[in-house]
């Protein structure tokens, strides 16, 4: 992008380039021989290639022979790379593990990543309990709690009706507290209604309730057609002993899970555990699609989207995949089928039994069933990267267009490909904050987005407000702070023409020219520029309008959560002031546990009385508290 100022930048740049060559230069003599990972980082410290090798020397030396030849990408990442660091491993799978964990912190541009962030529902068991709880959470910890987990899951509703089926069948506790099996506590509803066995009693023998815990563990590893053969002994041993109404609960389990069997497809008849993966690509779009089998049943699918350059080898993709995909999976099976091998083979597999505690067959089928499975596989990852092309082939046509727009409306020398909205919500002056919405190429780059609780400005004054934050982001920028170093081609204002002249102002302070300053004032759509005494009207349907009020909205959004979300914590934390019993740590569990005082309404005394520090006595006093108006909350933020 282009800002002014940024030639006076470009002959900075050349006149450092000996500089930067040196010292590029120095650091490649030090590199030892030995196993561990580099960082390339380009002149301005941005790491842009993270790689591994079982010879660091040689390997980090060959970007910059004389006549290497490089893919494009590649020649391009050895052009911007301006220094050169390495951590030394003791084997090539340390490395490995390292890698993988250095391209999610740092994402380099360069790498082959996986693009998807959603949060995948997993199910943990807590078996250093002792009496074991099965709940639903997004946030695993994979071995380093020491507790158990299943998945990633692919349908967050499909596991919490399979646990809620867990818990009726095998009447494991729901509740939050761990029980010792010493408290003699009075037992909630699904205690009376055969839904629990209720430890919070104690009564209930251990050794029966772990073997139900054992049992919904073999559920969530689709291994059914055990626990049926499991049950149904048992079954036929109470019927013998005449012990019928035992025998007859016992029947309904086996029902309840073979229904829940049904609805998965059996793949295969080994009843093996397995992960199949198919890679399609479209030049540099990239999808990897998993199917999960277990105990031959194919228990749940997800897709992922990868970044890679169009002439990164298939062996290449599907090692940087394996990499990036199992550093974060709680479970891997016996076998992973795959379309081709990796050019790593050997240090995948290592790294995947150890990950696994067993041993794990990395296998990439050239004929039989199991190459029809990699095939049907990848089938499923053509049509869905051929969904996401059609999708964004037609949301990038849009954009362009509203850019093109947009910048012929302003008078803006080229399309804007980076516009930063700026917004500032309040409560009658209180917790007053500001929001930064960003969109590249005219569609929103949501991880950029960034928050800004203002400090110096007391009571309500959005003027100055403005000028805060915008002060603050343009700080950023003279700091280089990680993506804030980047400029936007376009500033849109949230306002009209006073929050227009504040954000000038703190532009103006901050020394930084050439930047493209505009507001949006919501009531007439009118847009506002530096130095125009008329504002623009874009024309109404016109996508550039549709894109400024997108972009607009986005901000608004933005600041309210944050602005909500301050606020119901802090309504929260001075309504349990007044609360007998709740001193500051219980206060602050509670705040940290429910966050609002809309979420606490919601619940009973007794959901109150489980919350972490807290017992029933004091679950009542909050619970008058909670319903008898005196909140203090106010209107909703502007």
């Amino acid at each position: 992008m282009c800002h002014a100022g940024s030639a006076g930048a470009v002959a900075m740049s050349e006149n450092r380039s000996s500089t930067l060559s040196n010292r590029l230069s120095a650091a490649l003599d030090a590199v030892p021989a030995l196993p561990g990972c580099y960082l390339f980082r380009d002149a301005a410290g941005n790491v842009i290639y993270v790689g591994k090798a079982v010879n660091l020397r040689s390997r980090v030396r060959s970007y910059f022979q004389k006549g290497a030849s490089h893919p494009p990408r590649t020649a391009q990442m050895v052009r911007s790379a301006a220094d050169v660091e390495w951590m030394v491993t003791d084997n090539e799978v340390e490395a490995l593990i390292l890698e993988s964990t250095l391209i999610k912190k740092h994402r380099p541009y360069f790498n082959v990543r996986l693009k998807d962030d959603k949060s995948y529902p997993y199910v943990c068991v807590t078996i250093n309990d002792p009496y074991p709880r099965v709940f639903f959470t997004r946030r695993h910890r994979l071995t380093r709690d020491g507790n158990l987990y299943f998945g990633p899951f692919t349908n967050a509703r499909a596991v919490r009706d399979t646990l809620r089926t867990a818990r009726r069948i095998f009447g494991i506790q729901s509740c939050r507290p761990r029980f010792t099996g010493q408290e003699r506590l009075r037992p909630c509803l699904y205690y009376h209604l055969n839904q629990c066995m209720g430890p919070c009693t104690g009564e209930v023998d251990r050794g029966e309730y772990l073997r139900a815990i054992r049992q919904v563990c073999k559920l969530f590893e689709g291994r059914h057609d055990e626990v049926i053969r499991q049950l149904s002994a048992q079954m036929e041993e109470a019927a013998e002993n005449l012990h019928f109404e035992r025998a007859a609960a016992l029947r309904d389990r086996i029902r309840a899970i073979s229904q829940l069997a049904e609805r998965q497809k059996v793949f295969s008849v080994e009843g093996t555990d397995q992960d199949v993966i198919g890679v399609a690509r479209d030049g540099g779009d990239v999808v990897a699609h998993v199917f999960f089998i277990r105990a031959g049943r194919l228990i749940g699918q997800e897709n992922f989207t990868l970044e890679a350059d169009p002439a990164e080898p298939d062996a290449s993709l599907v090692e940087q995949f394996l990499k990036q995909y199992y550093e974060g999976a709680a479970t891997i099976p016996a076998e992973v089928l795959i379309p081709v091998q990796p050019g790593d083979a050997e240090a995948i597999r290592n790294y995947l039994t150890e990950r696994r505690g067993r041993s794990v067959r990395l296998t990439a089928p050239i004929r039989g069933e199991k190459r029809k499975l990699v095939e049907m596989v990848t089938r499923n990852a053509e049509l869905e990267l051929k969904q996401r092309v059609l999708r964004g082939v037609s949301d990038r046509a849009r954009a362009e267009q509203a850019c093109m727009e947009l910048a012929e409306a302003l008078g803006l020398e080229t399309p804007p490909v980076r516009i930063e909205c700026f917004d500032i919500s309040n409560l009658q002056g209180g917790y007053v904050v500001g929001s930064m919405a960003v969109f590249e190429d005219g569609l929103p780059a949501r991880k950029e987005y960034r928050h800004f609780r203002v400090r110096t400005v007391e009571g309500q004054d959005d003027f100055a407000s403005m000028r805060e934050v915008i002060s603050r982001r343009l700080a950023n920028a003279r700091e280089g702070s990680g993506r804030f170093g980047e400029l936007p081609d376009l500033m849109l204002i949230d306002g009209g023409r006073g929050q227009l002249n504040a954000a000038l102002e703190a532009v103006r302070e901050s020394g930084i020219e050439g930047l493209s300053v505009a507001s949006l004032a919501k009531k007439e759509e009118e847009i506002f520029l530096p130095g125009s005494p008329e504002p623009v009207r874009l024309e109404r349907h016109s996508a550039a309008l549709r894109l400024v009020q997108h972009v607009r909205d986005e901000a608004h959004r933005f600041a309210v959560t944050y602005h909500r979300k301050l606020r119901g914590k802090g309504s929260l934390a001075s309504l349990l002031d007044g609360v007998p019993g709740i001193g500051p740590a219980r206060r602050a569990r509670l705040v940290r546990e429910f966050g609002s005082v809309e979420e606490m309404r919601k619940l009973t005394i007794d959901d109150l009385a489980r919350a972490p520090g807290m017992n029933r006595t004091v679950a009542a006093a909050l619970y008058e508290r909670l319903h008898s108006g005196e909140d203090g909350e106010g209107a909703h933020a502007a």
